[in-house]
């Protein structure tokens, strides 16, 4: 029986598309963007991670661990990934909950199964289940098995994406969709490759197919400053979306959210302390598109 790797799935969610959701989100992702909020979604392998404010330095993980892939040292736990054997003794063991652990494959059936226990809510919200991660496409198969077993039961699909997939993915997947939620970062792809270590050209040409096939598409910005957030990639962008065929977009002002998961995971964040924008920074930013018959929302 086919499995996936999943990292969360969170149910009565309001911010991924239309009413009320549940959230699937996959382990795996090909982009690697600097400001990523979900940076435990990047690696398809199971991670530990290392919560040091409720650590009591009591070393049971040290101690249990069959494959010694955990240590102290500077008074700080330190998991070695490319030795341990993902059994998880350590973070069973902890005493202290310092330790967590992200990614856990599952079946087809038993995702649907959780989906199905709010299906009532779906249907009085115009909801439905949103694929998310990670991203969906880069576990083309299961996704298809779980995407055509949903929608026997008449759920709302949509599916939030890089569009960085090759294109006879692309193109088989996304019209099992209701919604693509489409995020678009840059207009240059050089740019574009410095943010997230892939350059944009077959992003921009799978969106471009949605949109010209009449798929449901809403192209996303996540607007991130230093990277493109000048009013001068408004511009670069407004003059995308209308060389794709796009007539709105959703402003996603850079957040926060995810930087204590840098710290539990033990890795640098580049955007660590960077403040956050929010809707009012972003009026000129959003009048560009306006002015250029783009309907741009946050």
């Amino acid at each position: 029986m086919r499995k996936g790797t999943i990292f969360n799935i969170q149910k009565f969610s309001t911010n991924d598309g239309p009413g009320v959701r549940t959230t699937v989100f996959f382990k795996g992702c090909p982009l690697k963007c600097l400001w990523c909020a979900n940076p435990e979604s990047q690696s398809t392998a199971v991670q530990i991670l290392y919560d040091e404010s409720r650590c009591t330095r009591c070393q049971t993980c040290v101690q249990t661990c069959p494959e010694k892939a955990v240590s102290l040292s500077d008074n700080r736990i330190s998991i070695h990934s490319g030795k341990y054997s993902k059994c998880l003794q350590c973070v069973h063991g902890c005493p202290s909950d310092a330790l967590s652990y992200e990614g856990e494959a599952k079946t087809v059936q038993e995702i649907v199964d959780v989906c199905l226990q709010d299906k009532d809510f779906y249907e009085t919200s115009g909801g439905g289940v949103t694929i998310s991660g990670g991203e969906g496409m880069s576990q083309p198969e299961f996704l298809e098995e779980l995407v055509l077993t949903l929608k026997q039961h008449k759920i709302h699909l949509a599916i939030e994406t890089t569009g960085y997939a090759k294109p006879e993915v692309f193109q088989k997947l996304a019209p099992l969709f209701d919604l693509l939620l489409f995020d678009v970062k840059h207009y240059d792809s050089t740019r574009h490759r410095e943010g997230t270590h892939v350059r944009n050209e077959s992003i921009i040409e799978n969106l471009k197919w949605a949109i010209s096939e009449g798929i449901e598409v809403l192209p996303r910005i996540p607007v991130i400053p230093g990277f493109n957030a000048s009013l001068e990639d408004a511009l670069g962008m407004a003059a995308l979306l209308q060389q794709v065929g796009a007539s709105r977009v959703q402003l996603l002002p850079f957040h926060q959210f995810g930087e204590n998961k840098y710290h539990k995971l033990c890795q640098e964040y580049a955007y660590e302390n960077v403040a956050a924008l929010h809707e009012n920074d972003l009026t000129g930013y959003q009048q560009i598109f306006l002015e250029h018959g783009i309907d741009a929302f946050f």
